[in-house]
C-alpha cells in the first residue's frame, strides 16, 4: 500500500468530525441559548441515529475504496471516521443489547413522601412547565419507595442555622439558580438544570431543628416529562453526599 495523502479520507474524517459537532450542539444548544431544552432533545431523538448511520455508511464505503486503491493514509482516515460513526451509534447499540426495563413513570422525588416539602415561590415561575408541583400522594410515594428505597431525610449534628447555610452554599456551588431563600424559615427554592439538554427542574430544601442537631429534607420535580429517568433521585442523593 502507498503512503500518499488521501483527499477522500480527509473528506470522510471531516464529515465525521462535523457530525460530532452537530450532535454536541443539539445536546448543549440550550445552554448556549440557541433553543429551549425540549428542542435540542427532539433534535437528538430524530436526527442523531440517521447522522450516525450516515457516517458509518459513507466511511465504510470509503474504507473499501481505500483498500482497493491501496492508499494506506486514506485507509487509516476512513477507519477513524468509521470508528467515530460507531461511537455515535454506541448508545443505540447498547440500548438494544441491554434494554432498560420500563418502570412506573415518576418525575417528583422527595425525602419525605408523607409530608413533602412544599413549593411557594416557584409556583408562579414555571409557566412553560408541563407538570404540576402538587404532590401525587400515595401512588407517587409507592412508586418512589419501590424505585428509590434509600432516599430519606438527612439528620445532621449541625445546628439548623448552620445546616441551612451549608445547604445553600452547596446549591450555589452546583450552579443552581436560587429563586427564594428564607433564613428565618430555614428553607430555599431553586432551579437546577440537567447537565445535558439543560432541562429545568424545581428544587426546594427545608431544614428542621431537632433537639440535637437538625434534619434536611428536599424535593426535586421535573418541569417536562412523565418520567425523569432517575435524574431527580440522583440529584437528591448527590446533594446529600456533598452535604
Amino acid at each position: 500500500m502507498s503512503h500518499r495523502s488521501s483527499k477522500i479520507g480527509t473528506f470522510l474524517l471531516a464529515i465525521s468530525i462535523a457530525a460530532v459537532l452537530i450532535i454536541l450542539t443539539m445536546m448543549f444548544g440550550a445552554q448556549m441559548g440557541l433553543w429551549e431544552p425540549i428542542v435540542g432533545f427532539g433534535y437528538i431523538r430524530h436526527y442523531m441515529n440517521p447522522i450516525a448511520y450516515g457516517v458509518v455508511g459513507i466511511s465504510a464505503v470509503g474504507f473499501i475504496y481505500q483498500v482497493v486503491t491501496g492508499n494506506r493514509v486514506g485507509l487509516v482516515k476512513a477507519l477513524l471516521a468509521f470508528s467515530i460513526g460507531m461511537a455515535l451509534l454506541a448508545p443505540t447499540i447498547y440500548s438494544k443489547i441491554n434494554p432498560t426495563p420500563r418502570g412506573p413513570a415518576i418525575n417528583d422525588i422527595t425525602t419525605d413522601t408523607e409530608n413533602p416539602p412544599q413549593f411557594v415561590a416557584l409556583n408562579s415561575l414555571r409557566d412553560e412547565a408541563k407538570t404540576s408541583l402538587a404532590y401525587g400522594g400515595s401512588k407517587v410515594a409507592a412508586i418512589q419507595k419501590k424505585l428509590y428505597p434509600n432516599i430519606a431525610p438527612l439528620q445532621t449534628n449541625l445546628t439548623a442555622e448552620a445546616a441551612y447555610n451549608r445547604a445553600l452554599d452547596i446549591a450555589k456551588e452546583k450552579g443552581w439558580e436560587i429563586v427564594s431563600q428564607d433564613a428565618d424559615a430555614l428553607r430555599f427554592e431553586a432551579i437546577a438544570r440537567t447537565s445535558v439538554y439543560a432541562f429545568k427542574d424545581d428544587v426546594v430544601v427545608v431544614i428542621t431543628a431537632l433537639e440535637e442537631g437538625s434534619q434536611l429534607d428536599m424535593r426535586s420535580v421535573s418541569r417536562i416529562g412523565r418520567s425523569d429517568r432517575g435524574v431527580n433521585a440522583a440529584r437528591i442523593m448527590d446533594f446529600m453526599q456533598h452535604f
